[in-house]
Formats: structure tokens, C-alpha cells, sequence
């Protein structure tokens, strides 16, 4: 790790420590928030992202919140192992913040250290939530868009998920559409969206994290959610 890799690292564990009070949404660049419920493919689904980014020559910082260790009380890292091959690219910076018991999916700290991450450059910034289910929401106070992965099987619980995760997602990627029948997930989702006062109408996307397929279109929906935000000057 170069030296300045490591002084960045040193000031997001001070930010961890003693967060900053001051907003910083305003100027920092755009956010990604990325959550599921556990065993979605969260983490598969980022490793593509970085890939797919990286080859658009873009910087990604990306933000791992895992579960807390019970023993003392740091990041699990899982994800990150999962993402070791980017650890040599000088334009990725990956951190695991722990979630120290909190709440919401998300770590104490985490505006101040997204704030960080802009100043030195990294645009998108990504967050992957934990997966602890509907109490994530608060991913959709930080994140400017809220990508919800699911899964087929996942159908059932569409319901009594609409008042939490469904109604603060901007786009919707139902993953391992490879390894099972999503059509009947997808159809649902679509179901519940055409009932919607949202201006915005968020695309259900299909796809593979595995085989990275539908990561282009997943990105270009992204896009299009940027661009809807700036006209709407949200």
C-alpha cells in the first residue's frame, strides 16, 4: 500500500472515531447505496460494478459495511476478501467499516468518510449495506441512488416488504436470474411499481452478479437516475 494509501486509510479510522457533524452531501460526488437482503449477491454484484467502472476509467471508492466481530468489535472483512484482486489498483479504494451493533445497515461515521473520498478523488462512491432486511432503509437518507438486489425465491416476501426496502429503491437488480426462473419475481415488482405516485419509475433490472451479465444495463440505469435527479434538481 503506498504511503498515501495508508495516510488515507489512517484518517477514515479518525472519522470512525470522531465523526464529522457538518453535511457534506452537498459536495461530495455521486453515491451509490447497495442493499439486499442476505444472500442476494451484494458483494458479487460490486466486484462487477468495480470491474465494469474501471473499465470506463473511473475511480470507485466503495464502502463495505460488514457486521460487527463480537469480540472486538471490527469489521468482519468478509467482503473485502472477496474483492482482494482490486487491492493493486491504485484508482480503487475499498474499506470494511463495522457496523459496532448499530442499526439501519449502515456505520457510524460513514458522511464524513464518503466526504473524504471525494476530496482525493474517488468518483462513484458505492456502499454495501449488511443485509439485515427492511431496517436499511437508512441507506436512502445517504445514498443519491438505492439500488434493492434480490433474487428469485425472494417473491413471496414482496408484500410485506413494500413499506421499507421496495418503496426507497431507484432500481431494482433481481440476481441469479441464471439459476432460477426471476420472471414471476420480476413480473411482481413491476406489479407493485405500476401503482406508484413516484415520479421517478424505477427499472427492474435482470441479471447475473456471476457472469456480470446485466451490469452494463444496471450502470446505465444508474445514469439515468443522475440525470433525473439533476433535472429535477433533487
Amino acid at each position: 500500500m503506498s504511503s498515501s494509501r495508508r495516510q488515507l486509510a489512517r484518517q477514515i479510522s479518525e472519522l470512525i472515531e470522531r465523526p464529522r457533524t457538518e453535511a457534506v452531501k452537498a459536495s461530495r460526488p455521486q453515491v451509490i447505496g447497495i442493499t439486499g437482503p442476505p444472500g442476494a449477491g451484494k458483494s458479487t454484484l460490486v466486484d462487477q460494478m468495480i470491474r465494469a467502472l474501471r473499465r470506463a476509467d473511473q475511480r470507485p471508492g466503495v464502502i463495505l459495511v460488514d457486521p460487527s466481530s463480537p469480540l472486538t468489535g471490527g469489521a468482519l472483512l468478509g467482503d473485502r476478501i472477496r474483492m482482494q484482486e482490486h487491492s493493486s489498483d491504485e484508482h480503487v479504494f475499498i474499506r470494511s467499516l463495522a457496523t459496532r451493533g448499530r442499526l439501519g445497515g449502515l456505520a457510524d461515521g460513514i458522511d464524513g468518510v464518503l466526504g473524504l473520498l471525494g476530496e482525493v478523488g474517488f468518483a462513484p462512491l458505492l456502499i454495501e449495506t449488511v443485509g439485515v432486511g427492511q431496517s436499511e432503509v437508512e441507506v436512502a437518507q445517504i445514498a443519491d441512488t438505492v439500488v434493492l438486489v434480490l433474487y428469485p425465491g425472494w417473491g413471496d416476501e414482496v408484500q410485506t416488504a413494500k413499506a421499507g426496502l421496495l418503496e426507497v429503491a431507484d432500481i431494482f437488480f433481481v440476481n441469479k436470474a441464471d439459476q432460477g426462473d426471476a420472471g414471476p419475481l420480476i413480473g411482481q415488482i413491476e406489479a407493485m411499481l405500476a401503482l406508484s405516485s413516484r415520479d421517478w419509475k424505477p427499472p427492474v433490472i435482470g441479471g447475473s452478479a456471476l457472469t456480470g451479465v446485466g451490469i452494463e444495463a444496471l450502470l446505465s440505469a444508474i445514469s439515468a437516475h443522475v440525470n433525473y435527479l439533476a433535472d429535477a434538481d433533487r
